[in-house]
């Protein structure tokens, strides 16, 4: 990357967005916008529309007429396929405006975001689109006087909501496999951010995508996702963010058409530290990054540091002095480790934690605060606090900011013990030498992904999905592919 290149596109004025209603930008139905805060300075970086439930029964009426008429569905699946290639060749043609502008608007330092947005965005439409003429059918063991065949179809209409912290690689997770496989979507970007995801729409009908098959409408959740929520029309609803959201969207299905809905609902990850680890200094530094890249603004981040008594103290020390190396800062500079929180509240609600934490007798070894307030913008200090029980709120609640709570624990059973004590399962790590003890461990703690030696990375050829209120279904692999058909039976008299 190129510091110049990056400022200049820095210094350009963010235009206003509207919606993307049947191929067409349009504004709000009330005219009604939205200010877009920049986190890296608290300034006024643009505007969006403030989606109506209006706008939202359009874009869905728009891509229910673009999935009946077969504009997309019907296509041979060589077809969509050259659409998704082309799609994926101008995101990553437009890589670098696209992360610098996703940046300005969420906040995660630019040498993360350019591989983690557009790059990864780029790389999942193209497993999808390689994918989706390599999928068959079925041909189920029958009698000789029967032939029983399994159709793979389209579900029809998907809505997708998509948060603020990584707004093109989930959107591409959702919007991927979904148009593979030639469902129509109505995508609803996180009002926190959703800047990059909406120029990444505009990129697909630059592709040739048909006009209709993607519409995005911007605007409050409460109006314009609880619309999409309540449509009799859409039959697929995918969801990443938070438990109360995750809540709302299922009822919201129960009191419409009894819509399928995914949800992928974070966690409270534990890395687990065990005294025979290979390289404790590696892990030190991993287990920092885990937590407090994009600071800590990350589903599966490690934000339960599980440490054998053995080692506690000397390990917590070198986590603690690799979290002061990292330098917070400027999320557009290419030498900054950690950028931006992506707004004032939750920036204050990070905060909250740490007072609770106090309270509860955790103490604090670094970090802690706000800092770098004269620049106008969101930033807090890598935080770590140790003596963190298993009960206490912050071993218990998804912060999703850079805040690590310590734990200690002497035996294998105990690591577990405290590893499956929370209400969560998304994710998890544990860093042994010990060959027989990794299997356990990746057997006994309940989560949807476990690394061992690692934390973080898993690429897209498997699935990302977690177990309790992490949510369900997954996100990524060909095993994503499930949400977005329907299978149909052919049984047939010879």
């Amino acid at each position: 990357m190129d510091q110049t290149k990056i400022d200049a596109l820095r210094a350009q004025p963010a235009a206003p967005f509207v919606h993307l209603i049947d191929g067409k930008h349009v504004a709000a139905s009330d005219g009604g916008t939205m200010d877009i805060i920049s986190p890296i300075d608290g300034q006024v970086l643009t505007t969006t529309a403030r989606g109506t439930a209006v706008d939202m029964e359009a874009a869905i009426a728009s891509a229910r007429a673009a999935f009946e008429d077969g504009r997309w569905a019907g296509q041979p699946p060589a077809a969509r396929k050259k659409v998704l290639m082309k799609w994926a060749d101008l995101i990553e043609a437009n890589a670098l405006e696209l992360a610098v502008l996703g940046v300005r608007d969420n906040g995660t330092e630019i040498s993360m975001a350019i591989k983690a947005e557009p790059g990864s965005a780029a790389a999942t439409i193209r497993y999808y689109a390689e994918a989706l003429d390599k999928l068959y059918g079925e041909i189920a063991p029958t009698s000789g006087d029967v032939l029983g065949l399994i159709h793979k179809e389209p579900v029809g209409v998907v809505g997708a909501i998509i948060p603020w912290n990584f707004p093109m690689m989930i959107g591409a997770w959702k919007l991927g496999p979904a148009l593979a496989m030639g469902n129509s979507v109505v995508l609803k970007p996180s009002e926190a951010a959703s800047l990059s995801l909406m120029r990444m729409a505009d990129l697909a009908l630059e592709a040739g995508l048909p006009l209709g098959v993607l519409n995005a409408v911007t605007g409050e959740g409460k109006v314009v996702g609880e619309a999409l929520g309540l449509s009799m029309d859409v039959d697929v609803l995918v969801f990443t963010g938070s438990g109360g959201t995750g809540r709302r969207l299922m009822e919201y299905a129960a009191r419409s058409n009894m819509k399928r809905v995914y949800l992928e609902l974070g966690g409270k990850s534990p890395n687990i530290i065990f005294a025979d680890a290979p390289d404790l200094d590696e892990a030190a530094k991993v287990a920092a990054a885990g937590i407090f890249r994009n600071s800590g603004q990350v589903c599966v981040a490690g934000s339960r540091l599980l440490v054998e008594a053995s080692v506690h103290d000397d390990f917590v020390a070198a986590v603690t002095n690799a979290a002061e190396a990292m330098r917070v800062g400027d999320p557009l500079r290419m030498d900054t480790h950690i950028g931006a929180i992506n707004s004032d509240a939750q920036l204050q609600a990070n905060l909250g934690f740490v007072e609770t934490a106090k309270a509860e007798g955790g103490q604090i070894v670094t970090g802690g605060g706000r800092i770098l307030q004269d620049t106008g913008g969101y930033y807090m200090a890598p935080t770590i606090i140790t003596g963190v029980t298993p009960d206490a709120t912050l071993a218990q609640k998804e912060v999703f900011g850079p805040v690590l709570s310590v734990t200690s624990f002497t035996t294998d059973e105990e690591a577990v013990k405290i590893a499956n004590a929370t209400v969560y399962g998304l994710a998890g790590g544990v860093w042994t030498s010990n060959l027989s003890r990794a299997h356990r461990m990746v057997r006994n703690v309940r989560t949807g992904v476990m690394h061992v030696n690692t934390y973080g990375g898993a690429d897209g050829t498997v699935p990302l999905g977690g177990v309790g209120q992490s949510g369900n279904g997954a996100d990524k692999s060909l095993h994503a592919i499930d949400k977005y058909i329907n299978l149909k039976t052919a049984w047939i008299k010879l």
